[in-house]
């Protein structure tokens, strides 16, 4: 029997799962990669074209919830986003599976699987991933980032431009949603590194206690999960590009390690003493202003100009009106491509809504919106009731409803939900305990907590 020509990395802690899926797989594939740390995934996925990720979704002993699979679902999708990613899963967790699945997971099987079905859902796995390379050949055509004419955005990526062509430290500043990641992946993919990785770290999402092993990576031993040495995401990034997203949520005590990185070129992995040298171009992101955060002691004075090489800072949505209309067709077209549609339009009513919207969400929230419309919408016309922006008339303009007013309610209320535990409502929130901490000191919520557990 002829293998198909397709890599496949099997990702669990148990020996002898990974040994019968390799065993198995093997008599149909050309390429079986298997791990038993899916911390690892970010070297291999970094070095290899893997077509398709068999992913467990639990790890550690006495953690059974689901969590870390959908954190390396994420870290898998976020470094390939053509890779299909299939979940392992016990029976009694199928909940935590359909999370994987509304975050971008192909399919899942149940733990312990029947062959005949495992090997139907790879089969279907790897047709998806070849039609995802047409796809990508397709888009390669076209447009792959949408800049504008409005002046404000002409000239962030006219500074992108020349800024790209240098190694020197970007620092990218503007409101959720602007587009911030997009115009860091432009200078990695306009820069002599564009044919080697680029990493994403949303340092704001990242738990303090893992931010050394997640960054600098760790050695066999050094703390009790580890069982190998495991490289960070910096050597993960080496020759290319690493974009640390919400540089600003980074705690005063782990700041200085990293200015440390950037300073000297070199890392030093948990348990060891010996320096490592990196050659990572260092572009940072974050919707504070970190002039106030220096001259508040919040952050380094020391780090921000490390960082700050050079700044660019994205405008709002709304101080590009002129652009809305060419954005809303340029994520139509996206949007087109991904679901595999014919040719829908907007009606004339959308259009008219779409450019006197505020979008305090910015690109983000147009993207959510269109992306729904496009589910919705028959006869291939988007109406106006199919982007649904009626409901949200009350954060129609900026002077009504700031982003960070909207941050301080949705806090306000996963706080009192959890009668104040800060544990839960971190988690809830996807945030660090410390973020957390930081947005309640910034919102001024300590005093009304108090407030609220006296009364």
């Amino acid at each position: 029997m002829k293998k198909t020509n397709a890599s496949i990395l099997i990702i669990d802690d148990q020996e002898d799962i990974l040994f019968t899926a390799k065993m198995l797989l093997k008599k149909h594939y050309e390429t079986i990669y298997t791990l038993n740390n899916p911390k690892n995934v970010v070297q291999l996925v970094a070095e290899s074209e893997i077509d398709l990720v068999l992913l467990d979704m639990n790890y550690r002993i006495g953690f059974e919830d689901g969590r870390e699979g959908l954190y390396f679902l994420k870290e898998i999708k976020t470094l390939s986003p053509k890779t299909i990613v299939i979940l392992m899963t016990a029976f009694g967790k199928v909940e935590t599976a359909v999370e994987g699945l509304k975050n971008g997971a192909f399919d899942y099987i149940l733990k312990p699987w029947d062959n005949e079905k495992l090997l139907d859902t790879i089969k279907k796995g790897i047709v998806e991933a070849r039609r995802n390379k047409k796809k990508n050949t397709v888009e390669a055509t076209t447009a792959d980032y949408f800049i504008g004419t409005s002046k404000p955005i002409e000239k962030a990526y006219a500074l992108a431009n020349k800024v790209a062509q240098t190694d020197a430290n970007v620092l990218i500043l503007g409101e959720n949603g602007t587009g911030k990641y997009v115009l860091g992946r432009y200078i990695h993919e306009n820069s002599a590194r564009k044919n080697n990785a680029f990493i994403h770290v949303d340092l704001g999402s990242l738990n303090e206690n893992i931010f050394e092993s997640e960054l600098f990576g760790y050695a066999k031993g050094a703390f009790t999960d580890a069982k190998a040495d495991t490289i960070g995401k910096l050597e993960a990034a080496q020759n290319g590009t690493i974009f640390l997203d919400e540089i600003g949520n980074v705690p005063l005590h782990l700041q200085s390690k990293l200015l440390q990185v950037i300073q000297t070129k070199t890392v030093v992995r948990l348990g060891e003493t010996k320096p490592r040298k990196v050659d990572v171009r260092i572009l940072t992101a974050t919707n504070l202003n970190l002039k106030l955060e220096v001259n508040a002691k919040n952050f380094r004075e020391d780090l921000y100009y490390r960082i700050n090489t050079m700044e660019i800072t994205l405008p709002a949505l709304r101080e590009r009106i002129e652009d809305k209309i060419p954005l809303a067709h340029f994520l139509l077209h996206k949007m087109i491509l991904k679901y595999e549609r014919a040719s829908i339009i907007f009606e004339e009513k959308a259009l008219i809504q779409i450019e006197n919207h505020a979008w305090n969400g910015n690109i983000r929230e147009m993207e959510n919106r269109i992306e729904r419309a496009v589910i919705l919408c028959e006869n291939n016309v988007i109406h106006s009731a199919d982007l649904d922006l009626e409901n949200i008339t009350k954060f129609e303009t900026p002077d009504e409803f700031q982003l960070s007013d909207i941050e301080k309610v949705a806090i306000e209320k996963v706080l009192f939900k959890n009668d104040f535990n800060i544990s839960k409502s971190a988690e809830e929130l996807g945030l660090s305990r410390a973020a957390l901490y930081r947005r309640i000191e910034k919102y001024h919520l300590i005093t009304d907590v108090e407030k609220q557990k006296k009364g």
